[in-house]
């Protein structure tokens, strides 16, 4: 996509305004870490990889704001800003893993005073943003292997370069599968209650001249069952060590419809949304959003105001379910706790 998703410019960050999409293309920039809770609680950038670049730009706009004199008086502003960063949205591993590796960044080059330390860790946030392009690539390569010629894709949600700095992950192995000549058709449904398929990756897979046709969420039975579909490659906002996936609602329910009608089921991630701390999909945290996301639509209310809403962001796919994980450094199988563990030891090296 030639769409910058989060880019940096001129010490502020700029990025695409999501909820103005697919009626109008418009960018806002962040000059403080309060810009940055504010765009990510509302969904100005949303998806992992994005959530993850965003939060490390957050970070340097957190020091760069700072008034302190001394190395350790920036350091506390840094943190602040980490931690307010942080309470932003829980789900999305991404972030804390940004986070941190800001964090580990400042603390190891605090000794060069304030400045230096600053542009040390705006370094390191274009350093992120560059990774993530290039992770990307290698995940819609891999990715693109397992599809063949006239292959039909199902969709969840947007797993495409709004979703990350530019390229992708599920929509990476699209992507790559088209430009390497293969005519590749995707499904995308629509994906309630925000509307994210229908409003930014059906926008996204017109914009790039990809055969794209739109399905409400209830009607993915039915297109399987007349066997339209070759595959669903859905994204991932957190994978526990054992290859349990969390991934936007109603992400749960395809797989086990892919499981009935013996489609596989991908997953495409870069190796920094699996949360090896996390033993399983139970210890994933669920974000509960606002229960008028439900009750409305478009603007306008299709519910009673005071009946009660459930309003999970996310659901755990259990690893069981799941056919493959798509990295950067390959297709990942089961066992999963194996195939994580030997992947996570190899990106160390």
């Amino acid at each position: 996509m030639n769409i910058k998703t989060v880019d940096w410019k001129r010490g502020r960050m700029r990025i695409v305004d999501q909820t103005r999409l697919p009626e109008e293309l418009v960018y806002i920039e962040c000059r403080a870490p309060e810009d940055v809770h504010d765009a990510l609680r509302r969904l100005a950038v949303r998806g992992a990889p994005a959530i993850g670049i965003a939060a490390a730009m957050g970070v340097v706009l957190g020091a760069r704001r700072s008034k302190a004199a001394d190395a350790a008086g920036l350091m506390r502003d840094v943190r602040k800003a980490a931690r307010y960063i942080g309470t932003a949205r829980p789900t999305a591993v991404n972030l804390f893993w940004a986070l941190r590796r800001m964090l580990e960044t400042a603390e190891r080059h605090r000794a060069g005073g304030p400045r230096a330390l600053t542009r040390l860790l705006e370094r390191e946030a274009l350093a992120i943003l560059e990774e993530d392009n290039a992770v990307c690539r290698g995940i819609g390569r891999h990715g693109a292997a397992l599809l063949r010629d006239g292959d039909a894709v199902l969709t969840h949600c947007n797993a495409g370069g709004l979703a990350t700095a530019r390229y992708g992950t599920a929509l990476a192995v699209v992507y790559a599968a088209h430009e390497g000549g293969k005519r590749i058709r995707v499904y995308t449904d629509e994906t309630r209650p925000l509307l994210q398929g229908a409003r930014l990756t059906a926008w996204e897979l017109a914009r790039a001249g990809i055969d794209t046709t739109l399905i409400c969420d209830n009607m993915a039975a039915k297109v399987m069952g007349e066997g339209r579909i070759t595959c669903v490659i859905t994204g991932a906002d957190r994978i526990a060590a054992n290859g349990d996936t969390a991934n936007k609602i109603g992400t749960y329910g395809l797989a086990h419809l892919a499981r009935a009608h013996r489609v596989p089921f991908y997953i495409a991630a870069p190796l920094s949304t699996i949360d090896p701390a996390t033993a399983s999909g139970r210890g994933i945290p669920i974000e509960e959003r606002d229960p008028d996301e439900v009750r409305t639509f478009a603007g306008r209310r299709i519910a009673p105001r005071r009946v009660r809403v459930y309003n999970p962001a996310f659901d755990v796919t259990p690893a069981r379910l799941i056919s493959g994980i798509i990295t950067e450094v390959g297709v990942l199988r089961p066992p999963y706790r194996r195939s994580i563990a030997a992947a996570l030891r190899r990106d160390r090296r």
